[in-house]
């Protein structure tokens, strides 16, 4: 590897046939530009044995080592456990700001003035209200609706009452080149998303849906939310402080997390010029899977499972052997323990003494507490993480499980959308600047294992096939009685 007086590094690759390729390694990270990659060639043979010349790519299942883009939002060093926002360590985020406070700094890039964060409020608190058709929709859902669907849903659909926002009914650079329409919609997604989650909970156990509380309460973003999950027919009721304070730090410790997987989806999303609402909707689908958005609630499922204290040995054992799973610890990029899960672990504290120690904390507390000194734990580096605190702190104040995700979604909208806004301005610049393939779609390539070429088959060939196994087309039928299955034994 050389370097010149400028910083530059490089890499120098040889290929078999002895030329030699410099590929740029990316300043301030060792990343290799993957379009100096695109111009190394080698030979390879296709499916019939035919040798060709073909562009180098790079395989990266999962993309585990793969960088799509620069980012200016979220610094992480799993190694030795750091997690900044913008460069603020997130544990004095936790103790000095609050939620709205550091969604400002997310999207905007600096910390707001007094005044600035006064009306950065009151922009977002102003936009509560939800419109009475987006109401009747929610109404419109099954009883047993989970709340995550609800809100995936109305999310999306919020993009049918703005239609001026949406630049396919537009122009395709809405966005790009006006920031105030930036902005409005940032307002508007970050008001009314707490609303809709809670109508969705209020739909979920069957009362009436509340409105959001007068801005001249002075009410703070959570409060407001508890507010409108918990509000029954009292005129003046004020949820409680530290329930409130525990969750903004939640929120807090939620709201971005580098490129993960419903961040990669909204960024995908955002390049082809999706209005931000079907975006949104689409990463909180992202996250609404079990393997992304729902850890806490694994968490408190393991702890029901393990039942007692005195069973928990037992339980490790079980870990050990493969034949239990341990959630709750470990993380894919932090090789320390989780920044996110101390904060959250003194915060649980805070809530229990406010709403009663749950009998699953004591098995949470004493786990972990046995873990941790436990080598085979140690040395894999399966320390907690953040969905192990914050799933026992929505456990102890009584959330739903099916409530999880989207406790989980509400602080990450903050992220999706500082997210959109800089890769929305990272195009702007780039147009600017005429950069070649700058304002293309995100699209991966793929390595086909497939067969490259078939034949259609005669009529004479396709009946000879029909004793092949019909597998392809059984199903479940849903809401069928016993007496209805009995004469359809295929029916499973």
């Amino acid at each position: 590897m050389s370097q010149s007086n400028k910083e530059s590094r490089y890499l120098i690759v040889q290929t078999p046939s002895k030329e030699e390729h410099k590929l740029t390694v990316h300043d301030g990270d060792v990343a290799i530009l993957a379009k100096d990659l695109a111009q190394v060639r080698l030979k390879g043979l296709t499916k019939d044995g035919k040798e060709v010349e073909k562009q180098v790519t790079s395989f990266d299942p999962g993309f585990m080592n793969t960088a799509c883009c620069e980012s200016t939002i979220t610094y992480i060093d799993g190694d030795k456990g750091i997690l900044r926002y913008r460069g603020y360590p997130i544990e004095q985020l936790a103790e000095r700001s609050n939620f709205l406070e550091v969604a400002y700094l997310l999207i905007y890039g600096e910390l707001p003035t007094a005044t600035q964060l006064n009306t950065w409020k009151e922009r977002i608190m102003s936009h509560t209200y939800i419109h009475v058709t987006l109401m009747d929709y929610m109404k419109s859902f099954r009883y047993d609706a989970h709340p995550m669907s609800m809100f995936i849903a109305t999310m999306a659909a919020m993009s049918t009452e703005y239609p001026e926002s949406n630049p396919t009914l537009t122009r395709r650079d809405l966005f790009e080149f006006d920031y105030r329409a930036r902005n409005q919609q940032i307002f508007r997604i970050l008001g009314k998303a707490p609303t809709i989650a809670a109508c969705a909970y209020r739909h979920r156990i069957g009362r009436p849906y509340n409105y959001p509380t007068e801005s001249f309460r002075g009410y703070s973003y959570t409060e407001n939310f508890l507010y409108m999950l918990d509000r029954l027919s009292e005129s003046e009721y004020r949820p409680s402080p530290a329930i409130a304070k525990a969750l903004d730090v939640l929120f807090i410790v939620h709201a971005d997390h580098e490129l993960n997987c419903s961040t990669a989806a909204m960024r995908h999303l955002t390049s082809t010029r999706v209005d931000p609402y079907t975006a949104v909707a689409g990463a909180a689908g992202a996250l609404y899977g079990p393997l992304h958005g729902g850890a806490s609630e694994a968490v408190v499922r393991m702890l029901e499972e393990i039942g007692s204290v005195d069973k928990i040995d037992e339980f490790l054992e079980g870990v050990k052997s493969k034949t239990r799973r341990l959630m709750g610890f470990g993380h894919r990029i932090y090789k320390n323990y989780d920044p996110r899960a101390k904060i959250l672990k003194e915060y649980a504290e805070k809530v229990f003494a406010e709403v009663g120690r749950d009998p699953l904390v004591d098995i949470a507390v004493e786990l972990e507490r046995r873990a941790i000194q436990d080598d085979y734990f140690v040395s894999r580096k399966l320390y907690p993480n953040v969905d192990f605190y914050s799933g026992i702190i929505y456990r102890a104040c009584g959330f739903p499980l099916d409530m999880y995700p989207l406790l989980f979604a509400l602080p990450r909208i903050a992220g999706w959308l500082a997210h959109w806004y800089e890769s929305l301005r990272e195009e702007k610049s780039a147009a600017k600047a005429s950069i070649p393939g700058a304002t293309h779609v995100m699209r991966a390539r793929q390595i086909c294992i497939g067969d490259i070429e078939k034949v259609f088959p005669t009529e004479e060939e396709s009946i000879s096939k029909q004793s092949i196994t019909m597998d392809a087309l059984k199903t479940y039928h849903s809401n069928l009685s016993k007496r209805r299955r009995a004469p359809h034994k295929d029916i499973a």
